[in-house]
């Protein structure tokens, strides 16, 4: 036994040994450097993650001297594989470069885009918006503000309240009427989306195109959050990833529910198999940050 562990022991050092002499080999390259840099990370962390921050220079010394989508030498076309530190790892995700995200804007001009959104949604109009109700006063005041004062205001809105109390048609309507103006809305059903991302995740560019388009959205309706069911993928991965690029590029995001916020905080810390309250605290701040809260309490109109 005591033979066994000292050679395993000893693979192990010469494991981190490799790791070691190919980090160091790396750094001498000057944007490997700059990289790592950027990053922040340290050496320990940096040795773990050498051949995928090698792929990531590539990739950009590929964007260098490309003039287009038809010419994109990377492994998935008009993107790169781009790191982010997260905590004391780094997760990797594909970004779209400046002519696929030019390409998006002008395939989808003038049209709000919608994943899971009913035809009844994509053609809601504010004109249309019934203002019966005393308690929508302050949200049809709110999102007449809005769209007069935008793109100078650019906080979007955590809209709660009851059942089929017009929540996701109100928003609705504020975008599409924005998507005239030829501002890029998307909207997503959230539960669904959530189910596209996964049944696109085997093919790579479809994943990555559904993926960029909704987090790099001039602006962004997230419908139905907390009808979810959460997992460790859903929160971290997708709407954290989603929720930290709009927070660092000032994009106006929308989000309706039914949870209060404090409600969805205990949603988004329990899953399956653990609970992370620490998580979930990092994605409501996040939502606090780009969104004002205001609720909404009706009478229920899809009867």
């Amino acid at each position: 036994m005591k033979e066994f562990n000292e050679t395993i022991n000893l693979k192990q050092t010469i494991g981190i040994d490799n790791l070691k002499r190919d980090y160091i080999t790396a750094l001498k390259d000057t944007k490997f450097k700059k990289l790592v840099n950027r990053l922040k990370i340290d050496d320990e962390i940096g040795m773990k993650y050498t051949s995928k921050l090698e792929h990531t220079v590539k990739e950009l010394n590929n964007c260098e001297q490309c003039r287009g989508l038809v010419e994109c030498k990377n492994c998935v076309n008009g993107c790169v594989y781009y790191p982010e530190k997260n905590e004391n790892k780094i997760d990797f995700n594909y970004v779209a470069c400046k002519y696929k995200n030019q390409l998006l804007k002008e395939k989808n001009k003038n049209k709000t885009i919608a994943f899971g959104i009913s035809d009844y949604l994509k053609n809601a109009s504010m004109s249309e918006i019934i203002n019966d109700d005393k308690k929508r006063i302050e949200l049809i005041k709110w999102v007449t503000n809005f769209y007069h004062n935008y793109p100078n205001e650019k906080k979007g809105l955590y809209l709660h309240g009851s059942f089929g109390s017009g929540k996701t048609y109100i928003v609705a309507a504020l975008l599409n009427e924005l998507a005239k103006k030829n501002y890029q809305t998307v909207m997503i059903y959230y539960p669904e989306m959530l189910n596209k991302l996964k049944s696109t995740f085997d093919t790579e560019e479809s994943f990555t195109e559904t993926f960029e388009l909704i987090k790099t959205s001039e602006i962004l309706l997230i419908d139905d959050i907390g009808a979810e069911t959460v997992t460790n993928w859903s929160r971290d991965e997708i709407l954290g990833t989603i929720l930290q690029y709009r927070m660092e590029n000032n994009l106006t995001t929308f989000f309706t529910s039914n949870l209060t916020i404090e409600e969805l905080e205990i949603h988004l810390s329990l899953t399956k198999n653990n609970t992370d309250k620490v998580k979930a605290r990092r994605i409501i701040e996040r939502i606090k940050q780009l969104t004002t809260d205001i609720e909404l309490i009706s009478k229920n109109r899809r009867n």
